[in-house]
């Protein structure tokens, strides 16, 4: 079934990587709207992590938050993020274009505060957003918020800058080349077969759309980037699609029940066109919003079946969650597992 292999290859059922980098690495990308929830998002996917892990990864520069694809804020891993910024830099400046001229940002402008940005940037001083658009406006740049935001996804877009570390729970920006070794360029080719070959190990079974819809890219480039790896698929027709399912997934695996709880904007849901095999249509709008809010969501046996929250009571963390179906029946012990894992993530060690 569609969702039991999913639960596989996204690894939340018999989860192979004991850090942060390597399952970013292997999922290609996280989405990562909600700080946060994001770091859930890679310690659900570890055989053992707590929060501390995930942060440290971060702060070293392992695995950096920026706006890749889509283009929204990603994690990935420190190592992909110049060949994918190569790849998708075009579609993330066009997504913006038309908000630039109404902010009246000019490409001579970007130019500018690009090179304002690097030259505050040098010498390893990370700077939070607040901070830099202090220089910029000494240095006489209108400054507003939104135009901030532009400014740093623009800088994000060309190389420039990345995430750096933490500053007081806030994040902050640092140059590319003071925080990433030198990486081989590649070529659109091979940074496509990257790409296509991340997306279909880890979010198996997936067609066409879903591909697409992941990774930003035209409809053409995607089919391009499926017919590279072509050989290390496998094609399954559905009445509506052909899935592809890379060849080094599973199939035929002994059946595990499981329960997760699953972070707001999880890649077991958000990575995919078409929601259907994951969560009944019933009960999507509970799940997530039109205008794309996605809530901390209850995954059993590959099937979403509730949402969840956490609530802090006299600095007691608790799990408040929501069946769709209260008739369904969980096994308690499968529950009290995941939220465990989530208890024992949020732990720092003593």
């Amino acid at each position: 079934m569609i969702h039991t292999i999913r639960t596989i290859s996204q690894q939340l059922v018999k989860p192979a990587f004991e850090n942060a980098k390597d399952v970013v690495s292997w999922m290609g990308a996280i989405q990562a709207q909600d700080y946060n929830m994001c770091k859930w998002a890679i310690g659900v996917r570890l055989k053992s992590a707590t929060i501390s892990d995930v942060e440290t990864a971060l702060r070293k520069g392992e695995i950096l938050r920026t706006h890749v694809m889509r283009p929204t804020w990603h994690l990935v891993a420190a190592e992909d993020i110049r060949w994918m910024l190569d790849l998708c830099k075009e579609k993330i400046k066009a997504a913006s274009a038309s908000r630039d001229k109404y902010l009246e940002i000019t490409e001579k402008l970007f130019s500018q505060t690009n090179n304002l940005i690097a030259k505050m940037l040098e010498g390893n001083n990370h700077l939070t957003r607040c901070e830099i658009a202090d220089n910029l406006n000494k240095s006489g740049i209108k400054i507003n918020a939104a135009r901030m935001v532009h400014f740093m996804y623009r800088a994000e877009a060309e190389g420039i800058v990345c995430s750096g570390a933490d500053k007081e729970k806030q994040q902050t920006y640092a140059l590319i080349d003071e925080r990433i070794k030198a990486t081989k360029k590649l070529n659109k080719d091979e940074a496509l077969v990257k790409l296509a070959t991340k997306y279909f190990k880890s979010h198996s079974p997936a067609c066409l759309h879903d591909f697409n819809w992941w990774s930003g890219l035209s409809i053409v480039d995607s089919k391009l980037a499926i017919n590279l790896i072509d050989s290390d698929l496998i094609k399954e027709k559905t009445s509506t699609s052909i899935l592809f399912i890379h060849k080094s997934v599973k199939l035929k695996s002994d059946f595990e029940e499981c329960a997760c709880l699953l972070p707001a904007f999880d890649e077991y849901i958000i990575s995919y066109k078409n929601r259907d095999s994951v969560i009944d249509r019933q009960y999507q709008a509970q799940a997530f919003t039109k205008n794309g809010i996605f809530h901390p969501v209850i995954m059993y046996n590959g099937k979403i079946t509730g949402i969840w929250n956490k609530i802090i009571n006299k600095n007691r963390v608790e799990i408040k969650k929501q069946l769709f179906d209260e008739k369904l029946k969980i096994k308690s012990e499968l529950l009290r597992k995941s939220e465990n894992k989530y208890m024992s993530f949020l732990s720092h060690p003593k």
